[in-house]
């Protein structure tokens, strides 16, 4: 990035009091958000008879979580206090990696729940030699290291660019952003960016629509029973990718549309839902839906005490 030695966050100027009320707000969702996940963490690695497919995919969720927050907490509670708002452009590189990685990491995650689902209400007598945890790690590792080397080409292109300006209306670091700030033709950028949200944002989100859809059609030809185990082990899933694709939804909508008027406050809380709210949000619905997580999280907290 020629010509920038710096990025300003500009919506962190003229905060005045309200800052510190922001920084323990944001300092008590981080801490919850930490405790949250790694109790999930520790509840399915520590107990034997959570070792399961499911249950491994529930705890990357809360690896992803503490992955992508870990990235943005930290620097936004530090930029609250600070009276200087601004980030070298190599960090501000790096955050935007780290952000973009923990989308396609949660979608990818959540793919594999929906594939997982499918083949045990679908073939459940075929269900343990399909799904072996050797078939799993292998497919957790390729579905989050292939959209990171994509990400990482996008990161080098990016800092290829000549910027005209170094004001972010954001409070993190967005690729995009930096994007529009230079002073070359972005089409190169802009088409490379677009085949990433159609490949590790579309297709994940199309081929996990399928999947449910197609356990509903199961669900409806067989007994009672079968629907309420069925609907039982889905629905949280169903209440986490939802959630989660409402956020980034907004995110990519607020990124896009430069015209937009809405109030900075209203505009900052919605681009940031997809990063406070499913890494509070999920651990809370496994722990609620799923009995054996909620004891062993229960025993960590008497432990504790």
């Amino acid at each position: 990035m020629e010509n920038i030695t710096y990025f300003s966050f500009m919506l962190f100027k003229n905060l005045g009091h309200l800052r510190y009320a922001l920084y323990n707000l944001g300092f008590l969702l981080y801490c919850v958000i930490i405790i949250l996940n790694v109790l999930i963490i520790f509840a399915i690695c520590l107990e034997r008879t959570l070792h399961q497919p499911m249950y491994i995919l529930i705890s990357c969720l809360s690896i992803n979580s503490l992955y992508g927050t870990g990235a943005f907490f930290p620097r936004v509670l530090s930029d609250l206090l600070s009276d200087t708002h601004t980030i070298s452009p190599e960090a501000c590189l790096i955050q935007s990696f780290v952000l973009f990685s923990y989308v396609t990491n949660e979608f990818a995650t959540l793919m594999l729940m929906a594939f997982d689902r499918f083949v045990a209400i679908s073939k459940p007598l075929q269900y343990h030699n399909i799904i072996t945890l050797r078939v799993l790690t292998v497919l957790i590792f390729i579905h989050w290291i292939f959209p990171m080397l994509c990400l990482a080409i996008s990161g080098i292109l990016t800092a290829r660019l000549t910027m005209c300006g170094n004001k972010l209306w954001k409070v993190y670091c967005h690729n995009f952003e930096i994007v529009k700030l230079s002073c070359t033709n972005g089409l190169i950028l802009n088409v490379w960016g677009f085949f990433m949200l159609i490949i590790f944002v579309v297709m994940p989100l199309c081929l996990i629509l399928y999947s449910y859809v197609k356990i509903l059609i199961i669900c409806q030809r067989s007994s009672s029973q079968f629907r309420s185990k069925a609907y039982q082990t889905c629905i949280p899933h169903i209440v986490v990718l939802l959630n989660f694709s409402i956020g980034i939804i907004s995110e990519v909508t607020l990124s896009r549309l430069v015209n937009l008027e809405m109030p900075t406050g209203l505009s900052v809380i919605i681009s940031l839902e997809f990063l406070v709210v499913p890494p509070i949000l999920n651990p809370l619905v496994y722990a609620l839906n799923f009995t054996d997580i909620r004891k062993k999280m229960i025993r960590f907290i008497k432990a504790s005490r």
